[in-house]
């Protein structure tokens, strides 16, 4: 199982060059205040997001009357750091073109520092890079192959079908909501930021709370695998409990390197290693023996089925693998607050979807032809030949320590910046004080991390219990529950006065605290003047009440199999015995 944070392409992300000061300040939860202490509503977030699109279009269509035809190929995928630099010096020639702005409501010229500097951070990035991103990011086909062996052929591939097809719709669904409300004024930089604009502080609270159990699981999970590989690699004669500690003791001090920059070149290598791994793999099962051990069954025939007929919880537990597969929504909105043109982010999104279903499916189709029921999760530490199998879980520890300590690092600081400074006042990670506190914090989070992956040593189960509580919200549940909110709200906009940006409050005839406010929308829904809006706000409730649904039965699923693990004996917390031994 590969888990690769969004920070991973050194030679592309523009994140990876970011001063310590400036990555800080991707960090810190935005001012959300306008200079009389208020919150801007809705209307002026809009306001501003459009002078920002219309930027954004006029420096498109300079660079395009001023640019030359080559090869698509290196235009586009293969642009290089000097590129995104003249991008960025096109930007400020263009705004030099722009007319006097109104934005402040003074018709004062926006310069070019302001221009840029207001969103903390430089966008330079192209869809090409942010293509790249996306299919690094996403959580890593390595768990394919265990969902297959749980539903059987034909289910696998029509979830993979019908989940690609949902992340897609949902992915572009954050698309539209960003290019709507972000802006250099305002700038997005988190998920959570988007949901603030449109259902305020709470549903912000409630993403960073998710998102910070996300990460740290998934450091446990890391946790966990590295130490199945280790104690795989040691044949089982080191104590399983302390294959984790040494990963966890190993993260603990690659953990205090406080800044990505710092961590570009290593943590573009593991993009690589994981290349690496699955080519291997597949090339080892199609030539040896399953690992009839590791997989707990009795030996026998390789058994393939295009429906396993098993109980549904099991079937939950595998398609929670496969919402692995599309679970880099959570950092969608990173990824476009990075671009120079948010307006391009659907063709990488689109393009990276086809390409997550087409490789992960056949990656996994292909690894369960061949082992069948004898699958493991991950898929690399189901080779039965010792060597094939010790040369896989060398680079997978390698690759994996390297993702644990930058989701950690991100992770640590989602937590201290939205919950120690916002809430705690503690000092920022760019003071003294506040890298003592870091420092502080790394063996804390990983401790945590270290008690999750040894508590409950069961990888299927544990990631599917995190697939449902988390990833699927962010993947399935949250974006049509957002553009639900967001479009209710521009209906209840078409019964106030003219917006005056000016005086961006006076146009309001009533708040959502008015009955009549709720009133007025409903009979504007109740009188079809609008069918279509009608429809499509009917199509987002029922795909939120399904996804909870889904969320709640997989999270129960789950549970039980959590539980049934540990009353089977199968499975002990902070156990010497390695879970892939059966041996007795």
């Amino acid at each position: 199982m590969a888990f690769q944070p969004a920070v991973v392409e050194a030679s592309r992300d523009p994140r990876v060059y970011l001063s310590e000061k400036e990555e800080q300040d991707a960090y810190v939860p935005e001012n959300y205040h306008i200079p009389d202490g208020t919150v801007p509503n809705l209307e002026t977030y809009m306001y501003y997001a459009k002078i920002q699109r219309d930027r954004e279009a006029l420096s498109a269509k300079n660079d395009a009357e001023g640019g030359h035809w080559g090869s698509l190929i290196s235009r586009v995928f293969n642009r290089s750091q000097e590129s995104d630099e003249r991008s960025v010096a096109s930007a400020h020639s263009d705004e030099k073109n722009v007319a006097p702005s109104s934005e402040d409501g003074s018709g004062a010229l926006v310069t070019a520092g302001e221009y840029r500097a207001a969103s903390g951070a430089l966008r330079t990035a192209t869809w090409g890079t942010v293509f790249y991103l996306i299919t690094t990011d996403i959580l890593g086909p390595f768990s394919t192959p265990w969902a297959f062996q749980q539903v059987g052929y034909g289910p696998g591939v029509a979830c993979f079908f019908v989940f690609g097809i949902m992340a897609a719709y949902s992915g572009f669904l954050l698309w539209w909501m960003f290019l709507k409300l972000d802006s250099e004024r305002y700038p997005i930089k988190s998920f959570g930021d988007l949901g603030q604009r449109i259902y305020g502080n709470w549903f912000r609270h409630v993403c960073h709370i998710l998102q910070s159990l996300q990460l740290v699981f998934n450091v446990g999970l890391i946790i966990l695998t590295n130490g199945q590989g280790l104690s795989q690699m040691s044949k089982f004669k080191l104590c399983f409990s302390v294959c984790n500690v040494v990963w966890a003791l190993a993260g603990m001090i690659l953990g205090q390197i406080r800044t990505l920059q710092k961590f570009g070149s290593i943590a573009h290598l593991s993009i690589w290693l994981n290349v690496a791994i699955l080519i291997m793999t597949m090339a080892f099962v199609a030539n040896s023996l399953p690992n009839y051990n590791a997989s707990l069954l009795p030996v026998g025939p390789v058994i393939t089925q295009a429906i396993n007929l098993q109980p549904f919880q099991d079937q939950l537990n595998g398609i929670m693998q496969i919402v692995f597969s599309y679970g880099g929504a959570m950092i969608f909105v990173e990824f476009m607050a990075e671009m120079r043109r948010p307006m391009d982010f659907w063709k990488a999104m689109a393009y990276s979807q086809i390409f997550i279903f087409v490789v992960y499916m056949l990656f996994g189709a292909f690894v369960y032809t061949y082992q069948g029921q004898y699958v493991v999760n991950p898929a690399n530490q189901g080779i039965s030949a010792y060597g094939l199998q010790t040369a896989t879980n060398a680079i997978s520890l390698a690759s994996g320590l390297i993702a644990a300590t930058l989701y950690g690092n991100i992770g640590i600081k989602v937590i201290y910046n939205n919950i120690l400074v916002e809430i705690f006042d503690a000092p920022p990670l760019t003071v003294t004080r506040g890298k003592y506190y870091f420092a502080i914090c790394v063996p804390v989070y990983w401790s945590i991390a270290y008690i999750i992956g040894s508590a409950i040593p069961q990888v299927s189960s544990l990631s599917a219990l995190v697939a449902a509580l988390c990833i699927f919200q962010f993947s399935y549940t949250f974006p049509p529950f957002m553009v639900l909110g967001y479009c209710m709200q521009l209906d209840a906009i078409k019964g106030d006065r003219e917006f005056d940006i000016n005086n961006p409050d006076a146009h309001r005839v009533d708040t959502w605290r008015d009955l009549s406010r709720w009133k007025r929308l409903c009979t504007y829904y109740l009188s079809f003047a609008n069918w279509k809006n009608v429809l499509f706000n009917v199509w987002n409730f029922v795909v939120v009440l399904a996804c909870l649904s889904c969320a709640i039965l997989s999270s129960y699923s789950a549970i039980l199999a959590i539980v049934k693990a540990f009353q089977s004996s199968t499975s002990s917390s902070f156990s010497c015995h390695s879970p892939l031994d059966n041996s007795g």
